[in-house]
């Protein structure tokens, strides 16, 4: 018997990117599949832990990401960390390929989902890698934050 698809929602996301880049910008970029991809991505199966996106040849390519094989296919399976070409503009290309180049930064996955088309996308972030000095203050702000709504929440 079949799991239940997931048609809206994000299918995977990579909460780590966001404690290990400080994400200047994002961008929504389409993703070229194969048909057991897609359908083991509507079981809610992805991993983007590791991921990168990168240029090659003019075109970016998301790397290293996990998308298992679907039990129900043919004996014609997906390699499950194959290269995986992402669909954006040429100008947006360009721009992001001469981001990473100039400014030493990375474009790393934030998550992939499916549209309300039904198209599966990735949010792509760029980003700069954070200092071990720059993860102790996100963690500082994130407790006095809390200390604060403890705080107004006593007195309201």
């Amino acid at each position: 018997m079949a799991k239940a698809l997931i048609s809206h929602g994000p299918v995977a996301q990579n909460r780590k990117a966001r404690h290990d880049y400080a994400i200047e910008e994002t961008v929504e970029a389409g993703i070229m599949l194969t048909g057991s991809e897609v359908k083991s991505l509507r079981l809610g199966r992805c991993t983007l832990v590791e991921s990168f996106a990168q240029p090659e040849n003019g075109e970016l390519f998301l790397i290293n990401s996990h998308i298992p094989a679907y039990e129900g296919a043919s004996h014609f399976q997906h390699n499950e960390r194959r290269k995986r070409k992402l669909l954006l503009h040429r100008r947006e290309i360009d721009r992001l390929m001469a981001a990473v180049g100039r400014r030493g930064m990375t474009l790393v996955p934030l998550s992939l989902y499916f549209n309300d088309r039904g198209k599966a996308k990735v949010q792509l972030g760029l980003a700069k890698g954070k200092t071990h000095v720059d993860r102790r203050d996100d963690i500082k702000k994130r407790e006095w934050q809390r200390e604060q709504a403890r705080v107004m929440r006593a007195k309201g």
